[in-house]
C-alpha cells in the first residue's frame, strides 16, 4: 500500500511549521535545531508507518499529532536558543491541550492504529524531555527534574538487557493520568520567576507519580514474563 492520502501535505506542513516557528521566534540557530528534530520525526514516521497503519488516508487525527510534533520541534529550537518562560509555557500548553484530541478524532474517524498510538506516545515523550531540559537550563530546579523527561528513554534502553520489558502492557487509565500530570507539571514549571518552594511542590509529586507508574508496569511485566 502507498502513502495514505494527505500524508505528503501534512508532513510538509510539519517540516515547514516547526523550524519556521522557531526561526520567527528565536532566529536561525533555533530553526536549525528544530529542523534536526523534524528530521528525527520523519525517521520515526518512516519506521512506524509501514508496520502499523492499515488505512488509506491519514485523517485529521494523525494530522493533529503531526501538528503537535511540529510544536515539539519548535520547543527544541527554543531550548537551543536559551528561550524560557511564557512563550514556552503557551506553546507547550497548546501541545498538551491537543493531546487528547488526536485519540478522540481517531476513534471518531475510524482510523485508530498502532502507528497512531505509538506516534502519539513518542510525541508526548519528546515533549516531556524537551520541557524538562527547559526547566533545568533555566535553573528552576536541579538536574533531578530530568527524571520527568528521561524515564521513557531509560525504560526503552532497558529492553536490551531485559527483553521481557518490551512485552505489550495492558491499557491502564492511570498511566494516561500520570502522563498528563507529568507534562502538566513541566508546563507549570515554565512560569517565570516561580519560587523554588512552589517549583518543588510541583516537581516532586509528579516525579513520584511517574516513578510509581513505571514501577507498577515493570512489576507487571516481570510477573508475566515468558
Amino acid at each position: 500500500m502507498g502513502l495514505p492520502r494527505g500524508m505528503v501535505l501534512a508532513v510538509s506542513v510539519a517540516v515547514a511549521g516547526g523550524p519556521g516557528l522557531a526561526f520567527g521566534l528565536a532566529g536561525a540557530m533555533a530553526s536549525v535545531v528544530a529542523g534536526l528534530a523534524v528530521a528525527g520525526l520523519l525517521v520515526l514516521v518512516a519506521v512506524l508507518l509501514p508496520r502499523g497503519y492499515p488505512h488509506d488516508r491519514l485523517g485529521l487525527c494523525n494530522q493533529v499529532t503531526l501538528l503537535r510534533a511540529a510544536m515539539v520541534s519548535a520547543l527544541a529550537g527554543l531550548l537551543a536558543a536559551g528561550w524560557h518562560g511564557w512563550v514556552v509555557f503557551l506553546l507547550a500548553g497548546v501541545a498538551l491541550a491537543l493531546d487528547g484530541v488526536d485519540g478522540w478524532l481517531a476513534r471518531r474517524e475510524g482510523l485508530s492504529s498502532a502507528f497512531g498510538a505509538r506516534f502519539d506516545m513518542e510525541t508526548d515523550a519528546a515533549l516531556a524531555l524537551i520541557l524538562a531540559g527547559h526547566v533545568w537550563m533555566a535553573g528552576i530546579t536541579g538536574p533531578e527534574i530530568l527524571v520527568l523527561g528521561l524515564m521513557r528513554y531509560l525504560f526503552v534502553l532497558a529492553f536490551w538487557p531485559f527483553p521481557w520489558l518490551a512485552a505489550a502492557l495492558p491499557e491502564r487509565f492511570g498511566r494516561k493520568v500520570v502522563c498528563v500530570v507529568q507534562v502538566g507539571a513541566l508546563i507549570l514549571l515554565q512560569i517565570p520567576d516561580l519560587p523554588r518552594v512552589f517549583a518543588a511542590l510541583i516537581a516532586w509529586p509528579a516525579m513520584v507519580a511517574l516513578l510509581w507508574s513505571f514501577g507498577r508496569d515493570t512489576l507487571w511485566l516481570w510477573r508475566n514474563r515468558a
